[in-house]
């Protein structure tokens, strides 16, 4: 609505015949109208909501990945776990086949001993049945001619018994025990056998359970991928969009400040012709123009400018002030841990410092002060360029509500400034003011 009030000034200045003063501020920069840094601003802000989104979901897809890969370790371990049970079931069944082996060996050589005594003992009692005696049977008591015939076979008995009859039950028993031991050690090796089958199949599905769970993983990680690229190409997006907007505003602005000096030359213009009219007789005078104004920007857009233009700067903790990002300082444990000591870049109540110092508001370097320090307003009526903040007093951590549900921040070390959905978990049921 502003373009076409310029030229009339201009010409209305030039024509109450000021000389000089009238040509002291340059002609007019160009001003770009409302509905276009409105039409910026929108843009970047779809461009930082849809950064969010894909914010969002590649938050999820990382989760995602990290069970995954605890999924791969756990599914690793169970690979291995089988692949012990394989090798302890194969000991046991080689050992087993050995035992078997063995206890084979014996029983044979049992079972030849056997066969050897028995021989013997035929040969024995065939030699004495010769000289009139039956071995190894009642009868040879019978048929003795005489007391000292009967002594003679009963001594021969009892020589039988307590040498060749006595070996043979020896030989039979261990040949019985070896073939106990014969029948115990096959029995193992059917369960090593066993033992064995079932390690194989344990083996084989803990194997197929591991490649499935990487290729999951695999997928995962391509899909991440994905989604990391679709968020830098937006995020690319979203700085050009911000840097169109930075262009127009920093023309309004510009054009604020030659309206301003406009101003003041017309008001000296005004002065003189008054002054000039007093000193000299009167004529007609030309209407004076009249005053042009234009809006200037929001304090608000000011502020969301400033932090949204800090995206991508990593989190340094103690790091940021008024100025922009500076080296964080030493926390003795998770920010050393990722170097913010020696980092430049912002933590969460840094990044508001500097965002509201460029209108003129000076926060102090922690969020539970800074919760404090605006109006408080319940959460349900937050508005873009308010503070939410977390944690008993808001002391834990501080973020700029964009709208949408959605705000910017300084999220945590090892991460960057980011815009992300707001997080309702453990926030503040107030939000804090201040423009």
């Amino acid at each position: 609505m502003t373009r076409w009030v310029i030229p009339i000034v201009i010409a209305l200045t030039t024509a109450t015949g000021l000389g000089g003063a009238a040509h002291a501020v340059p002609p007019p920069p160009p001003n770009p109208s409302d509905a276009e840094i409105s039409a910026g601003r929108q843009e970047a802000d779809a461009k930082a909501a849809r950064v969010g989104e894909l914010t969002g979901r590649l938050t999820d897809a990382e989760a995602r990945l990290r069970d995954l890969t605890d999924d791969v370790a756990f599914k690793l371990e169970l690979a291995n776990k089988a692949r012990v049970d394989l090798e302890t079931a194969q000991g046991e069944a080689d050992q087993a086949r050995r035992d078997a082996d063995a206890a084979r060996v014996e029983a044979e050589a049992a079972g030849r001993a056997v066969e050897d005594a028995r021989v013997r003992l035929d040969e024995f009692a065939a030699a004495s049945f010769e000289q009139g005696s039956l071995v190894g049977s009642v009868s040879a008591y019978f048929g003795a001619t005489s007391p000292q015939d009967l002594l003679a076979r009963a001594q021969l008995l009892q020589a039988v018994s307590e040498s060749s009859l006595d070996a043979l039950d020896d030989v039979e028993r261990t040949r019985a025990e070896q073939a106990n031991k014969d029948s115990a050690a096959r029995a193992a090796l059917d369960l090593a056998d066993r033992k064995q089958d079932a390690a194989d199949q344990a083996k084989r599905d803990a194997d197929a359970a591991q490649a499935t769970a990487v290729q999951a993983q695999q997928g995962q990680a391509a899909a991440a991928r994905d989604i990391q690229d679709d968020k830098a190409r937006v995020e690319g997006e979203l700085d050009q969009a911000l840097n169109a907007v930075e262009g127009l505003e920093g023309q309004r602005a510009q054009y604020d400040r030659w309206l301003d000096d406009k101003r003041r030359e017309e008001e000296e213009a005004a002065r003189l012709a008054a002054l000039a009219a007093v000193q000299a007789p009167q004529a007609p005078q030309a209407p004076r123009p009249p005053v042009v104004t234009a809006p200037s920007s929001s304090g608000v857009e000011t502020v969301v400018a400033r932090a949204l233009q800090q995206l991508g700067v990593r989190y340094s903790w103690g790091g940021g002030n008024y100025d922009g990002p500076t080296v964080g300082i030493r926390d003795g444990g998770v920010g050393d841990a990722h170097g913010d000591y020696y980092s430049v870049g912002f933590d969460c109540s840094g990044l508001m410092m500097y965002a509201f110092a460029g209108v003129g508001v000076y926060l102090p370097h922690y969020s539970g002060y800074q919760y404090h320090a605006g109006r408080k307003v319940p959460l349900a009526q937050a508005r873009r360029g308010d503070m939410l903040f977390w944690g008993p007093g808001g002391g834990t951590h501080v973020a700029l509500y964009l709208g949408d549900g959605m705000m910017v921040e300084a999220p945590y070390s090892g991460s960057h400034v980011r815009v992300a959905p707001v997080r309702y978990g453990g926030i503040m049921p107030y939000a804090t003011r201040l423009l």
